[in-house]
């Protein structure tokens, strides 16, 4: 099993046990107004089986995130498949993301958990352009987006909420 470990942080693929605590995460209203509003249980289930699915079937996907101190969980990042159906130049290509706990913004847990995915990601799957979507008004995670090399390609719609799509090459 991947493992990979940060100054501060865990990551590792999720299993069941991270279903109910990324699900309490996301269904924050600060963390879930970026996720296109509320998700049902079936929503957020097909959202962890798309990260575990991934890896079965790439060889990557999204790791649970949490803290080598108390091992409470942090969030979900990583790169991962997901066939989104937002046409052809993006929904064959690995996809990043990140999701954390409102009690873990702006302490730099992001910006560790991604550079630790994506560079595993990078040694393992060289040369591989990643995209990533971004709600237009999630000021954060854009700038840690455009922090990791990732610059606009276009505006679309994932069901009735808008997205920037950003390419990383």
């Amino acid at each position: 099993m991947i493992c990979l470990l940060t100054e501060r942080l865990v990551l590792e693929p999720p299993d069941a046990r991270h279903i109910a605590e990324m699900r309490a995460i996301t269904d924050d209203p600060d963390t879930h107004r970026y996720l296109g509003g509320p998700q049902s249980a079936a929503d957020h289930f097909t959202r962890m089986a798309r990260n575990a699915g991934s890896w079965q079937l790439y060889g990557y996907g999204g790791f649970a995130v949490t803290l080598r101190t108390s091992g409470a969980t942090v969030g979900n990042v990583g790169v991962f498949h997901s066939w989104r159906g937002l046409g052809a130049d993006v929904d064959d290509m690995p996809e990043a993301g990140w999701i954390l706990g409102r009690q873990f913004v702006g302490q730099g847990l992001a910006r560790e958990a991604v550079t630790a995915a994506l560079g595993w990601f990078d040694e393992v799957h060289r040369g591989r352009p990643i995209f990533c979507m971004i709600d237009p008004d999630n000021a954060p995670s854009l700038a840690l987006a455009a922090h990791f090399g990732f610059v606009p390609l276009r505006d679309a719609q994932l069901g009735t909420a808008p997205v920037r799509l950003l390419l990383r090459g």
